[in-house]
C-alpha cells in the first residue's frame, strides 16, 4: 500500500497543522485523520498559491520574454501550467485523449488575471475529481500517461502532477532572474 504521509516525509504533527490551516479547523481534535486525497489537494493548493505569487511578479511588458528561441514565453509557461489541469482531469478519470483539444486553443493572451479567471472552473473540476477518490482508489487505480505510456498508481501520478507545476515554478524563477526582475518571496 502506498503511504502518502511517509512519501511526503510528513510526520503526524506537521500533517495535522497543515490540515488545521487548510481546512480552517480549530484544533487537531476537530478532525481525526486527513484522507490521502485531502493531503494531495492540500499539496496542489500550496503549489498553485506559490505559482500565482511568482506569476504576479511578472510585468505585463515581459509577458513575451523567453530565454531562447526554443523556450516558451513567460505567459506561455503560465498558460501551459493552467491548461494542464484540463488534461490531467481527463487522464485521472480515464478519459480518451486521442483527439485531445484544449479549451485554450486559439485563445489570445490578454493578462494573467484573464488567464486565472478562465482556468478557475477547470482547476475546480480537477480538484473535485481528486477529492472524490478514496484511499483505496488512489492506491489501486493504474494510470497510463498518454504521452509516454508510463504506468503509475493514481496517488503517485497525482504527486507527479504537483511536481510538474513545481518544476515550472523553478523555471519561472530563473526567467525572472534572467529578466533582472525582483523575484517574489515564495517561502512565506
Amino acid at each position: 500500500m502506498f503511504n502518502l504521509t511517509i512519501k511526503l516525509g510528513l510526520c503526524n504533527s506537521i500533517r495535522n497543522r497543515m490540515a488545521i490551516a487548510y481546512f480552517g479547523l480549530n484544533s487537531i481534535h476537530d478532525r481525526k485523520k486527513m484522507t490521502q486525497s485531502e493531503l494531495i489537494i492540500l499539496n496542489f493548493t500550496e503549489i498553485r498559491r506559490k505559482s500565482i505569487k511568482l506569476w504576479k511578479g511578472l510585468p505585463k511588458s515581459h509577458y513575451n520574454w523567453k530565454p531562447d528561441d526554443k523556450a516558451m514565453t513567460a505567459i506561455e509557461m503560465i498558460r501551459h501550467v493552467l491548461e494542464a489541469d484540463y488534461g490531467w482531469n481527463i487522464i485521472i478519470n480515464k478519459g480518451d485523449m486521442t483527439n485531445y483539444s484544449t479549451p485554450w486553443k486559439n485563445r489570445p493572451f490578454i493578462s494573467l488575471t484573464d488567464e486565472l479567471e478562465f482556468a478557475e472552473p477547470y482547476r475546480n473540476t480537477f480538484l473535485e475529481s481528486v477529492r472524490q477518490f478514496s484511499d483505496r482508489e488512489l492506491n489501486e487505480t493504474e494510470i497510463i500517461h498518454p504521452g509516454n505510456g508510463d504506468k503509475k498508481n493514481l496517488a503517485k501520478y497525482l504527486l507527479r502532477i504537483g511536481y510538474h507545476e513545481s518544476v515550472h515554478a523553478g523555471q519561472f524563477l530563473s526567467y525572472l532572474r534572467a529578466m533582472k526582475i525582483n523575484r517574489p518571496e515564495i517561502w512565506v
